[in-house]
């Protein structure tokens, strides 16, 4: 009989302490969260920025789980497809994506209903402004040179590039434009499957200028087919540093930039919405993310999920004005 009272205070001594210790404990740890593979979506193709910035999130992220967690590109209707993957997942906190300035953008353009709120947002982790390029042996060696021959061409003359129409580096080229006093459609907007292509195009000489951000031109910039005339930012990129702002040249201080953050559907509980923040703040401060982006001369901007949510609603309401006074928005 000893025995057996010994053995049920024991018994009942390790089961207070299990319920002691769960009662100290988060719930996130309670479930063990995460205990499966992750998957990380991306809205736009393989082998572009997003693409390489989310693989190397989601690599860090991969490593302080303990997890594998798969980058999947889910493509189409510019953008549409991706965030609305992102946006309809469980929110479990197993499928996470990394969304793009262009979710303050598509609703506004009648493409989707999506907006920011759509979303639990975790952390912002990047911003690059636009840059103005040109071909090598383009007439115009300053943006002063560029904006004045632009200026005093009949509206269609130059013709520019970057992405499709009504995208961020469009945008981008229309907010300069009224920043000169011209119209939004004084220079002709030619639309492209992104960056890479329009590039391309810009080497060939089928266009005059494009307006991706710098590090998106670099592999033509490095092979001396293109140059960099100025970025559209308060200051200029370290990386780039011969490249002047327009501010500099100009005295236009306009600015705007593409941004990527990493968000999951509404809905995620606040302990698994705390360890995902925790994880990706530990994936931005590591060296290997850091070195990444600026070999790459990627702009590093870290928020936190009510500092992102902030950031995105204010860009959304910008991003409401330009496309309006272009013609852009739907009613």
């Amino acid at each position: 009989m000893s025995a057996h009272i010994t053995r049920r205070g024991l018994m009942a001594s390790i089961a207070a302490a299990s319920a002691a210790g769960a009662l100290g404990r988060p719930a996130v740890a309670q479930s063990g969260y995460p205990n499966r593979p992750l998957t990380l979506v991306v809205p736009w193709g393989a082998g572009g920025g997003t693409d390489a910035t989310a693989r190397i999130v989601g690599a860090l992220l991969e490593k302080d789980f303990g997890q594998p967690v798969n980058v999947v590109n889910r493509v189409g209707g510019s953008g549409v497809v991706g965030h609305s993957a992102i946006a309809t997942a469980p929110p479990d906190g197993y499928t996470i994506g990394m969304i793009t300035v262009e979710i303050t953008m598509m609703h506004h353009q009648g493409l989707t209903d999506l907006k920011p709120t759509s979303y639990t947002p975790l952390a912002l982790m990047n911003e690059d402004p636009p840059g103005v390029q040109v071909k090598a042996d383009s007439p115009h060696k300053t943006v002063k040179e560029l904006a004045d021959a632009i200026k005093a061409a009949p509206a269609g003359r130059f013709k520019a590039s970057g992405t499709g129409q009504g995208g961020i580096w469009h945008l981008a080229l229309i907010g300069w434009l009224q920043a000169m006093g011209l119209k939004p459609d004084h220079v002709a907007w030619v639309p492209s499957n992104g960056a890479a292509p329009a590039m391309q195009d810009l080497a060939a000489g089928g266009i005059d200028l494009v307006t991706c951000s710098v590090p998106e031109a670099r592999a033509m910039i490095d092979a001396g087919r293109a140059r960099s005339l100025a970025i559209m930012a308060a200051e200029r990129n370290p990386l780039f540093k011969d490249v002047p702002t327009l501010n500099e040249q100009l005295g236009i201080n306009y600015s705007v930039g593409a941004w990527r953050g990493i968000a999951g559907p509404r809905g995620l509980p606040a302990e698994i919405q705390a360890r995902l923040v925790g994880s990706l703040k530990k994936a931005f401060e590591a060296k290997e993310f850091q070195d990444f982006m600026t070999n790459r001369g990627f702009g590093m901007k870290w928020a936190e999920p009510q500092s992102f949510a902030a950031f995105m609603n204010e860009g959304d309401q910008k991003m409401a004005a330009a496309m309006k006074a272009a013609g852009l928005a739907k009613a």
